[in-house]
Formats: structure tokens, sequence, C-alpha cells
């Protein structure tokens, strides 16, 4: 790698479907991958089903490119730029792709609910300055989820009441399951204090804890946001 690969660096920004991840993200004024433009396409074979069901499971990582969005991430932090593709969520579907530009900054922010799925493969490479899962009351993640999509029209009302409904019961799960995974559970004024810290160079990669640990984190309950 270069010697802008070793000093630039990414915050991988995880969380439930509405916790927040991308108006905090915003909030830092650092340049933002969005890890959703990863989805797989509607008919890939490979798409996994909610059980029970004939939905899609979205939720699912194995709905998404993980190895595409590890490959964007190093291009970025090797070169300062990658392409991308241009995802449409509400018909599943890539419409285009764009070259995606972080000039000389030496961290930006890779956020998405499938984060933590590759907290470890940027660890290893030496790409990771942070990993973070944001965290609040289920009931507030519903509530935030169900208007944002319903305003973008990701998907048809029905589909996005039973996604909802089964993502609130779902929720602490989820998050005990992306700090196994290594992202470190907190609220937004926790997760701005990391990012600045980053920002200015104190590096703070959490170690995978243990799956008890993990889950006791998610059972403590909200912090806010």
């Amino acid at each position: 790698m270069s010697s802008q690969a070793l000093s630039t660096r990414v915050v991988l920004l995880a969380g439930p479907s509405g916790s927040g991840k991308s108006s905090l993200a915003a909030r830092t004024g650092l340049p933002v991958l969005r890890l959703d433009d990863f989805y797989k396409e509607a008919g890939d074979p490979t798409l996994p089903l909610v059980p029970g069901s004939t939905d899609i499971d979205w939720d699912s990582a194995q709905s998404w490119d993980a190895d595409a969005a590890v490959t964007a991430i190093t291009e970025l932090c090797r070169s300062g730029h990658t392409d991308v593709p241009v995802y449409d969520l509400s018909t599943s579907s890539r419409t285009g792709h764009e070259t995606f530009h972080i000039e000389r900054t030496p961290l930006f922010v890779a956020e998405g609910i499938f984060a933590a799925d590759i907290v470890e493969r940027c660890q290893s490479l030496g790409l990771l300055a942070d990993a973070l899962c944001l965290r609040g009351r289920p009931s507030t993640t519903f509530r935030r989820r169900l208007l944002r999509d319903l305003r973008e029209g990701r998907k048809s009302v029905p589909f996005l009441l039973r996604r909802g409904w089964r993502l609130m019961r779902a929720e602490r799960r989820i998050v005990a399951r992306q700090t196994e995974l290594g992202a470190y559970p907190c609220n937004k004024p926790e997760a701005l204090g990391r990012l600045a810290a980053a920002a200015a160079g104190r590096c703070r990669t959490p170690a995978a804890p243990s799956p008890s640990t993990a889950a006791a984190a998610a059972k403590s309950g909200p912090s806010g946001g």
C-alpha cells in the first residue's frame, strides 16, 4: 500500500435499521460511504428469505456483498477514490455507478446495517480506526424507521409493517450480534465523541468481546439517542 493507505482509516458505523446512522454520519462532516449501496439485486438466487415467508430478508447479511464493500474501503484507504454502485432500495436494483472521492482526508465513515460484519476483515487489513453500533429504544427506532421508509417509498406498506414489527422484536438481539462482531455499542453523543477522537488520531479500535459480554451489553438497555 501507499503511504496514504497507512494514514487513512475508516470508522465502521453499524446499528439496527432506523437507529440514526446516516444522520449521525452526516453530522461529522467526514466523507461517508453508504454501505447499503452494496446490496445484492432482486433476482439474485443467493438472496435469503424470511423464515416461513416469501419476503426477501434484506436484514440478513447474505443479502449484501461484503467482498465488494471491503474492496471499496481498501481502495479508498489506498488511493482516496473508488467506484461504487448506486442502489435504488425501492426497486432493489443497481441503477448505475459513480466514483466516490475522499481526497486526502485521514478518516472517513462507512455506515450501514451490515458494517459490523466486516469489522474483523478491516481490522486485519489495518484499515480500522473504530467500529460503533448505535443503540436506542426499540420503539423509537421502529417509529423512525417506518416514517423514513414510507417517506422514501422504499417498499410496500404491508412489507414495511411486517419488517418493522419483526425488527423491533429482534432489536436487542441485533445489537448483541453486532457487538459480538466487534462494534462498540453506544448512543449518539458517545458515538460522536469516539468519532472526534478518531479524527484527532486517537484510534480506539475495539476487540471483539465474548458472546456473554455482547449479550450483557444488549440487555443493559438503551443509553439515549
